[in-house]
């Protein structure tokens, strides 16, 4: 079954750097568009950022400029570097994966989620 396993959440101070992972395993992590959310307490859940197969990129107005996504086929992980966190970017980030189905819904997993937390 396919998995997500993110790491590298934590404490930081504003203006700081933090780098997310996601290892996948289970399928073939290629065919997978890969995401980024996060959900704050009393929010719902919203996209950070994309990256599709391809290597297409987006991410969302609240973290344009500061964060990336990247992939690296080789590791089977996809990553999110945070830079210039500020306190309102503090939430749980989850980790996504979605295979495109032509003609059919596509198929989501999620990872456990890491918790980030920037404060001084």
């Amino acid at each position: 079954q396919v998995q997500l396993v993110e790491s590298g959440g934590g404490l930081v101070q504003p203006g700081g750097s933090l780098r997310l992972s996601c290892v996948f395993s289970g399928s073939v992590f290629t065919i997978y568009n890969m995401a980024w959310y996060r959900q704050a307490p009393g929010k719902q859940r919203e996209l950070v950022a994309t990256i599709t197969t391809d290597g297409t990129t987006n991410s969302g107005d609240s973290v344009k400029g500061r964060f990336a996504i990247f992939r690296d086929n080789a590791q089977n992980t996809v990553y999110l570097q945070m830079n210039s966190l500020k306190p309102e970017d503090t939430a749980v980030y989850y980790c996504n994966g979605q295979y495109i189905r032509g003609g059919r819904p596509p198929i989501d997993y999620w990872g456990q989620g890491t918790q980030v937390t920037v404060s001084s």
